[in-house]
């Protein structure tokens, strides 16, 4: 009895510590839309974001954990966005099933889903990645300034430097509040590594951001600038 009267304190605050955790409300986890230009010229890129998807739930997991919904437009007119997806393995499966086709860009419908997306429920950020734009850069800036509207960073990632698609980008960015990036086929670790610190970002906000980016350095760093 003694000695249970002197464990009788320590077992006392572990007890009142695991009611705290207990009663601690759940961190919120990050909600991203990624979202990729399937025409035809697309399909290395989108295998290479295939594979990036499993480390881009890896690095979220790290800071509070992370549910992509993916969308993606090709051919004549299709546009296609799967649920919100917690798994990595999910969402992989789902994008090793589409190949790319060849039409024109609907960056205005992704826009306008992503809107309707954070209407509804909180959506932490917006991953764009693409090369040119054939569509009416004024429509894209007034949905683009209405997402900025709902807090909704746009993260615009260009593939090569076409110059009117280089201008609606950084545009989308800039009103929204995100950041624009361009690479090329030989900076696929570049793309890699900020595709995972827009992870960080939408799982674990600005703070994440910086933390992430002063371990990685590089282009990230830059990015970081970008939202400062």
């Amino acid at each position: 009895m003694a000695s249970d009267a002197r464990n009788l304190p320590a077992r006392t605050a572990v007890d009142a510590f695991l009611r705290e955790v207990a009663a601690a409300p759940v961190p919120a986890i990050g909600r991203l839309v990624f979202a990729l230009d399937a025409t035809a010229s697309r399909q290395p890129t989108w295998d290479r974001a295939c594979h990036i998807q499993a480390e881009m739930f890896a690095e979220a997991a790290s800071v509070g954990g992370l549910a992509i919904q993916m969308c993606y437009f090709r051919g004549y007119g299709e546009f296609a966005a799967t649920p919100w997806l917690a798994d990595a393995g999910a969402l992989i499966q789902r994008m090793t099933a589409v190949t790319c086709l060849s039409g024109k860009t609907q960056i205005a419908r992704v826009l306008r889903h992503t809107i309707d997306e954070a209407s509804s429920g909180r959506v932490n950020a917006l991953v764009y990645v693409g090369d040119c734009m054939e569509e009416d850069e004024a429509v894209l800036a007034d949905l683009a300034g209405r997402l900025g509207l709902l807090g909704v960073p746009a993260f615009v990632f260009q593939e090569g430097r076409e110059a009117r698609a280089r201008r609606a980008f950084q545009e989308i960015a800039r009103l929204t509040r995100g950041a624009y990036m361009s690479f090329d086929s030989a900076s696929a670790q570049a793309l890699r590594d900020l595709l995972k610190a827009v992870a960080v970002y939408a799982a674990g906000g600005p703070t994440a951001l910086r933390h992430y980016a002063e371990k990685t350095g590089g282009e990230v760093l830059r990015l970081t600038a970008q939202l400062s």
